[in-house]
């Protein structure tokens, strides 16, 4: 009995519908991505019920007024930038990483100046940071 051999077809991988595929993907995230979301809100800070602990003397004070002056226990900083604000954390701090942190910031400061606060708290490498708030009677 003979029997006939058959050719056998190459196979082959298509890659043709995986780039498709890919490609519809890539628009669809791009086309759904907010790259830039601005939001004008008018947000009440919050309120604390607790009462206040009785701090230690060593203890780091930062607050920042209205107008985005920074003060250092209680005495202010020359400029408002983070250079100046850092000279004057680490005058105060030393060598002791350990000590706490109380950022007071006015309801009308400008977000960035807290932000500029604790980013350099964080570059002095004080990790015991409270933020105050008001006590709600």
């Amino acid at each position: 009995m003979k029997f006939r051999i058959r050719p056998q077809e190459e196979l082959q991988v298509s890659l043709t519908p995986l780039i498709d595929v890919v490609f519809i993907l890539l628009i669809f995230f791009m086309v759904t991505t907010t790259f830039d979301r601005n939001s004008e809100l008018r947000i009440d800070l919050p309120e604390a019920t607790a009462k206040e602990k009785p701090g230690s003397q060593d203890m780091l004070e930062i607050a920042i007024d209205a107008k985005g002056q920074f003060f250092v226990n209680q005495v202010r900083v020359i400029s408002s930038t983070p250079k100046a604000l850092y000279l004057a954390i680490s005058k105060v701090v030393g060598n002791n990483k350990d000590m706490p942190v109380i950022l007071k910031a006015d309801g009308k400061t400008p977000h960035q100046f807290v932000v500029t606060a604790m980013d350099t708290i964080g570059r002095l490498g004080l990790t015991r940071l409270s933020i105050a708030t008001n006590i709600a009677q």
